[in-house]
């Protein structure tokens, strides 16, 4: 197994122009003393929408570091990956995001609920875990409530794992196993129960996404009780130091965060209690890059600030469309959309201060925001055009896609 280093950052590019950029702000925090590592990531639906090949990021990645003579650990991460799209990622990914997020609530075999049960049974009884306030009292009922709704899932994942395993070489990858994609977040016994199920089924996790409270916008803050939030990180982190000593998981297992970006509110939450524990974190971040291309080109102005006026017209106008795939992770207030005829009129400054994630400026516009973060399908169907301008305005874009990462994340977050 590929040890992990213990804070991963992850970083989504979709137009794959900003490597040196974001390689940028992992050497930014490290010559602060923050020991992160770059993990670059990208699903196949965005390989798709963009036209580009899996091995395309391995490739920008690699160009990265050898440009930046970057010398720590780095990772590709095949996102959100399933059993039939995970071919062509295998060869140039070493982290896997295995998403079984389609089988969750679907349930497996009797025998397998009733062998996973029967296995629990030393568990049924008053748990005390270190780190939580109360003893957990796992039953019978809540054990087989729990494979009902996750084991047919983890068992999906350990066939994706395995396909891996069979096709890439031992000790060159690590595992993810998403499990956030669910109605509600799993209590602290919920949490124990999948982590036995991922032990059971042989699957070395290195990074365990749960589902938490409140709501994980795109490219916008948390929205959701703090208090009730930072209850559910800190037991899950005690949830799964005892996981790791009790069940045999590997030792660098972590949390991961999906839809880290921009949650300005939890960041210092999720920063004193990673440390309270001296735990490991994985920060999954989708979608800032592409907001602070198009925040880099407003502020350019000229040639720059008409192709962003472009992107949020076409996004105006197909907005329904853009907006249906991602309906479950924004919140756009449409009458708060300024029609395309106004922002057409609107200055450099106007742009940037509508776009750009300064809460509480003035001018911040979160539903235009959230409505360019699902609008990249325009920009990648102007091709070359668009790719032209990132070149063309190069030394803004770039500044504005280091300075989002290392300021407004890895500071807050690990700093």
């Amino acid at each position: 197994m590929m040890k992990l280093a213990k804070y991963t950052f992850g970083m989504g590019d979709r137009f794959g122009k900003q490597g040196e950029a974001q390689l940028a702000a992992i050497m930014g925090g490290r010559k602060l003393g923050i020991d992160v590592a770059a993990t670059w990531n990208k699903s196949h639906r965005e390989h798709t929408i963009i036209g580009t090949e899996p091995q395309s990021l391995r490739e920008e990645a690699d160009a990265a570091v050898a440009a930046l003579n970057y010398e720590g650990d780095y990772y590709i991460d095949a996102d959100h990956i399933k059993l039939e799209t995970v071919d062509a990622f295998i060869p140039g990914s070493n982290f896997f995001t295995l998403d079984v997020a389609d089988f969750v609530g679907e349930s497996a075999p009797a025998a397998d609920i009733d062998a996973f049960v029967a296995k629990m049974q030393p568990y049924f009884k008053e748990l005390a875990i270190e780190g939580l306030a109360e003893p957990l009292h796992p039953t019978e009922a809540s054990a087989r409530e729990a494979a009902s709704q996750f084991l047919k899932a983890v068992q999906e994942a350990g066939k994706i794992y395995r396909h891996i395993a069979a096709n890439k070489e031992e000790g060159t990858y690590a595992i993810e196993v998403s499990a956030d994609e669910t109605d509600k977040p799993q209590s602290p016994e919920e949490l124990l129960f999948v982590l036995a199920m991922i032990a059971q089924n042989d699957i070395p996790a290195q990074t365990i996404a749960p589902k938490f409270t409140g709501r994980f916008n795109k490219g916008v803050d948390y929205v959701g009780d703090l208090v009730a939030f930072e209850k559910e990180f800190d037991e899950d982190l005690s949830v799964i130091k005892f996981a790791i000593a009790e069940f045999g998981l590997p030792e660098t297992l972590k949390l991961s965060v999906h839809s880290g970006s921009d949650k300005f509110s939890i960041y210092p939450i999720i920063n004193k209690l990673i440390k309270k524990h001296d735990a490991g974190l994985h920060v999954k971040t989708a979608g800032t890059t592409w907001l602070e291309e198009v925040i880099g080109l407003a502020e350019a102005g000229g040639d720059g600030l008409a192709l962003a006026k472009e992107i949020y017209q076409g996004a105006f106008e197909k907005a329904e469309e853009l907006c249906a795939p991602y309906a479950t992770v924004i919140n756009i207030d449409h009458a708060q959309l300024p029609d395309p005829s106004i922002v057409n009129a609107w200055n450099s400054d106007q742009f940037v201060n509508a776009l750009r994630h300064c809460p509480d400026h003035p001018e911040y516009n979160n539903s235009l925001r959230q409505l360019i973060h699902v609008g990249f399908k325009v920009a990648a169907k102007m091709g070359p055009r668009y790719l032209d301008a990132l070149e063309t305005f190069k030394v803004v874009v770039n500044r504005n896609v280091t300075e989002n990462i290392l300021d407004r994340h890895i500071k807050p977050i690990l700093g």
